[in-house]
This record gives structure tokens, sequence and C-alpha cells, in this order.
């Protein structure tokens, strides 16, 4: 593939200087940035003025799982627009119940009512709400490794350091450790033995608070940007379990690890469990409009057969949206995207990271499944010693800026994250493509092999 635009330097500096003069970008300093000027995409891959193209490891903010660009989806976003572009939610739309339809279909057990929201953050915000009107209990529990959004709940909700600044110690939050072998905060030495601490810690840490105040847990399926870290065996099933007893809803976020992400439609089919909600967004339809939602169970919808839910947004399952979840869902279905994502990481992502983790010293772990994989970094494989510390900025970081430097010039643009980088393409990426990334690893971690003792 090639770029569609010859090559317009001029046009690129113009598009830069634009939005250093208005536009205000998320999580950043905003003299301290300097945003690459995209000029089109396709597919795996997009490109800037100057001619240069890039494999997308990142799948934009791990969204577009169906890659850019489907014909099949942007001919639904325009025949909608031409038959009705909007319209507000309190009303029957047939573009709107068709997604809510298909959406139903997919999630596990009897998560078959949809309450669609405009992105993640606002549908664990819901989530959240529905949890604490259907039990009268005030508390959230969920993990410290992880990230819910950037919404008033969400970010306390949120484990990682971006919460730190709107903590304001009074949402109700309460954070407990969630398994994670290769960095165990229990000590265990096998998979076994960490989803039992995990689940002991979380039954304790219940005890603490007391049961009778805890509203929810919240939990990402397998954390996202907290580093996909695949649960042990029996982990959520017990969470599910102490769930049911305590008469808790069990929250699971599958905003990035939902639509195909896995291999499976939901992360949850992989552990066999059924939460009480589910929250999801960007695969929904691979973030051609922004889309979200919460899946409810039956038992948390009959809360609010007679009472009103007290909760609602201007652009609820607004018609574009829908037209392009519809869309990307079929397509999805016909061109079996899910099964590829699964065949893509069993035969090529999976053992192609593997091998790379044997030949170079900075790789720490390979974790993941489907087209959702990370590369723990190290200084020193026997202690796991990061390749930079947590949260680091700066020079602090440098050792991960010089790696994701040497990807971008080998035309790979990576996911990175604290002394990680994830493998996050399209779910329907080629496996030549795969390849191509793969080799752009390779070459970046030798790079990241320089700081390594």
């Amino acid at each position: 593939m090639t770029p569609h635009v010859e090559p317009d330097p001029q046009a690129g500096a113009a598009v830069k200087a634009a939005d250093r003069a208005h536009v205000f970008h998320s999580w950043s300093a905003q003299g301290l940035i300097d945003p690459l000027a995209v000029a089109g995409a396709e597919g795996s891959y997009f490109w800037d003025y100057d001619g240069n193209r890039y494999l997308d490891f990142t799948s934009g903010l791990v969204y577009t799982n169906i890659g850019y660009q489907h014909p099949r989806v942007v001919e639904a976003i325009q025949e909608q627009a031409g038959r009705l572009a909007t319209f507000a939610p309190a009303f029957a739309v047939d573009v709107r119940s068709e997604a809510a339809r298909l959406i139903a279909e997919r999630t596990p057990g009897d998560l078959d009512k949809i309450f669609f929201t405009n992105g993640g953050a606002e549908a664990v915000e819901n989530a959240v709400r529905m949890a604490r009107l259907h039990t009268g209990r005030a508390k959230v529990l969920s993990a410290y490794r992880s990230y819910h959004g950037a919404t008033s709940t969400a970010i306390n909700l949120t484990g990682d350091p971006r919460r730190w600044p709107s903590d304001t110690g009074s949402a109700g939050v309460v954070h407990f450790w969630a398994p994670f072998l290769y960095r165990s905060p229990f000590y265990s030495s096998t998979q076994a033995e960490e989803s039992a601490r995990a689940l002991q810690h979380l039954e304790d840490t219940i005890a603490f608070e007391g049961p009778q105040t805890v509203a929810a847990i919240v939990l990402e399926t397998i954390p996202g940007t907290a580093g996909i870290m695949t649960p042990p065996p029996g982990y959520l099933a017990g969470v599910r379990e102490i769930c049911d007893r305590y008469g808790i809803v069990f929250v699971l976020d599958e905003v990035m690890a939902g639509f195909g992400r896995t291999g499976a439609w939901f992360a949850a089919e992989h552990y066999g469990v059924v939460p009480d909600l589910i929250t999801f967004a960007k695969g929904v339809n691979s973030g051609y409009v922004p889309l979200g939602g919460v899946a409810i169970s039956a038992k948390i919808a009959a809360t609010f057969d007679k009472r009103p839910y007290p909760g609602g947004l201007t652009y609820s399952g607004h018609p574009l949206a829908c037209a392009a979840a519809v869309a990307t869902i079929r397509v999805m279905e016909d061109e079996k995207v899910v099964e590829h994502a699964a065949h893509i990481g069993e035969t090529v992502l999976g053992p192609g990271l593997r091998e790379l983790a044997e030949r170079h010293p900075s790789v720490g772990e390979v974790r993941g499944l489907g087209a959702f994989w990370a590369l723990d970094l190290v200084r020193d494989r026997e202690t796991r010693e990061p390749l930079v510390p947590y949260n680091a900025s700066g020079e602090a970081a440098a050792p991960m800026a010089a790696f994701g430097a040497a990807c971008k010039k080998n035309g790979l643009w990576p996911f990175i994250n604290m002394n990680r980088t994830h493998a996050v393409p399209a779910c329907n990426i080629t496996e030549a493509e795969a390849k191509e990334g793969l080799a752009a690893l390779d070459a970046a971690l030798t790079v990241a092999d320089e700081h390594t003792v």
C-alpha cells in the first residue's frame, strides 16, 4: 500500500501550525508536544504529508479493530447521513434498535439491554450509577493497574497515575491489587497461587470495607493500557462468586478488550464468566463515529422498569454512530474478523513476539492473545527491573523514547506506556503486515537492549 496523495510538506506545515495555534491536546503539556500531521490512512497504515508511511501497531487508541476507512462502514455512514443524520434518544430509531440487537446477540448471558453513550468513560460512569442505584450502596472497588476513562467517576476508578491530579479521595472508590504474576504483589510463584492469593486479598479488602457498603467491583476483563495482563485461570470466576455472595454488582470493562480484540467478541468468553454489566466502546464501530455503551443484565434492567433511570446523553445512540456499529459488526461477521484475530495471535503475533524475547535481553515478558499483546521491557531479566521507572518522564524515560524513535524510523507506529510496548494492530491485519511489524520491533529492540545490564 502506498499513500494516496502526493507528498505536500507545505500543507502538512499548515495543518500543524493550525493545530498548535488552536487545538488543546489531552494528557499533554501543550508547549512540549509536536503532533504528527496525518494526511491519510487506510487499512493498517497511515501516512504523513512528507510521504512517510507507518504501520499502525496502536489501532488509533486500540479502537480501529477493522482498520482505517473500511469501505462498507464509510458507505453506511454516508447512507445514514443522507437518510436521517440525527435524532433525539427518546425515540425508537431503526438503526439504533438494530445496533442494540446486534450487540445484545453477542454479549454473554442475559445482558440484552443496551444503554448507549458516546464513549467508554461515559459507559463506566453510567455502569457505576446503575450499580449504586440497584444496590443502594456507595462504594466501588477497582484495581490499581487499570484505566477506566477520564470523566469524574471513571478517573477515580482508574489506577494509573493519570488519576492522581483529579483524585479527591472522596469519590467512594477503593483500589485493590489484581493478579499479575510477573510483578506479583503476593509473592506468588505460580498462576494458581496468584489467583488464590489475589482472591483472598479482594475478600479481605471487602471484609474491612464492609460488604454491605460495596455497590460494585469494576475490572477490565484484560487490563489494556495498564499492561495487557491476562488474568490467571479461575480468578474472574472467583470474583463472580464473591460478588454473588455479597450482593455486589460485577462490572467488566470491555472498552478495549471487546469486539474481537482478543479473538472473541468479548474477552469474558475466554474465562466463562457473565458479569452483571459490560461497558464497551472503541471496537464496536472501529471508532469511526464516537459510540460506547453499557450492556445490562435482566436483573439490573428490572430495577428501572417502574423507576426512571436518572441518566442520559443528548447524543445517546446517535444514528450515524449506530449505523457505523451495524456495518462494523456485519463486516466482522462476514469477514470473520474475530476468528482472524484469534488465528493471527496464535500463529504469528504470539510466536513472533516470543521469538523476539528469546533474542533480546530487554524483553522480560510477552503476554496477550488475539491482537492484544504487550512486551514488558526490563533493564535486568533476573531482577525484572523495568527499563524505565514507574511513571518516568524526561531523562528517566529516555530509553523508551529511544526505542519509540527507532520504531518510527523503521515505519512502525508503536504503542508505548511506561516500560511497555504493546502490539495492538487492527484485528484484520494480514500475516504479511504482522510480520512486517515484528521485523520493525526486532530492529527497535536492539536500541532497548543497549540499556540493559
